[in-house]
Formats: structure tokens, sequence, C-alpha cells
């Protein structure tokens, strides 16, 4: 795969998808996820958590659009300081290998408890969002509540 970056990606896959953190601390992501990393034409991402209980792969031509705005912060900057400083300490980047594996940062997998374990993976605004089996389903029992209440409501707002 060549450096540079493709003027038309694939669309983000739909939907979360279990996959698996090796025992080396590589995530091999499934097929339609890589596939989605190589359409941007680089093998370049870099992985990271924003928030120290979730990780994120993002393609490097998205990052970058990240890295912009914490450099156009004015006056929020002390708050795209902080963030920034958060990703540095969590993230770094990694090369896609032709398998689809991407190598999670040590200290990022051990502290959110991915070692060795499954995962679950989807997509959001162009990254992957990787999720520790434990927060999944917690995020999933805090979706469920007064789910009905909160699909009505999109519907006033033209949800289909």
């Amino acid at each position: 795969m060549e450096a540079g970056t493709n003027s038309t990606p694939l669309e983000a896959p739909r939907g979360t998808y279990p996959a698996r953190v090796d025992e080396k601390g590589r995530l091999k992501l499934p097929v339609k996820f890589h596939e989605y990393l190589k359409s941007f034409g680089q093998t370049e991402v870099f992985v990271t958590s924003l928030d120290g209980r979730i990780a994120q792969i993002y393609p490097i031509s998205i990052w970058r659009q990240n890295e912009l705005l914490f450099d156009q912060a004015g006056e929020d900057s002390e708050v795209s300081e902080s963030v920034n400083f958060l990703v540095s300490h969590w993230g770094a980047d990694a090369e896609l290998d032709g398998q689809g594996r991407v190598l999670v940062p040590p200290e990022l997998r051990r502290a959110l408890g991915i070692e060795g374990e499954q995962v679950m993976v989807n997509t959001f605004r162009g990254r992957i969002n990787i999720y520790s089996q434990s927060v999944y389903d917690e995020m999933l029992a805090a979706a469920q509540e007064r789910a009905s209440e909160k699909v009505r409501l999109l519907q006033t707002k033209g949800l289909k």
C-alpha cells in the first residue's frame, strides 16, 4: 500500500463487531474495518483513547484534522491542551499490517484490560472505537434505559 490519501475512502462499516487483541497486543480487525482503513490509501493510523475507557483507531488523515482543531482552539486552548495531553499519554502511531492487525500501545491496552481479550469494535465520525467487554456491556445497559422515549424524541426530529 502506498503512502498518500485516497480521495474517496469507503463508507465506514455500520454495526458493532467482535474482535480480539492477541497476546502481543495486536488488534485483529474484522475484514470490513480492515478494508475501510485500507481505503484511505495509507497504512499509518493513530491509536489512542480520549477518556481512558474506550480506545480509538484514527486513519492518520482524520487524526490530522483533530490536530488542527487542537492548534486552532482559541479561547478553548486550555481544554485543547488537556485533551491533547491525554491522547498523547495513551496514544501512539501504528501501522495497519496486511492481515488487518494494529498494535494497541502497551499502556493503553493494560489500562483498558484488553490484552489477550475479546473486544467490541464500531465506527463513529471516521474513527474505529474499541470497547472492552465490560465497558461495552455498561454502555449498552445505559443506552437501553428509556430507549422508547429516546426513539420517540428522535422520531419527532425525523427518524424513520
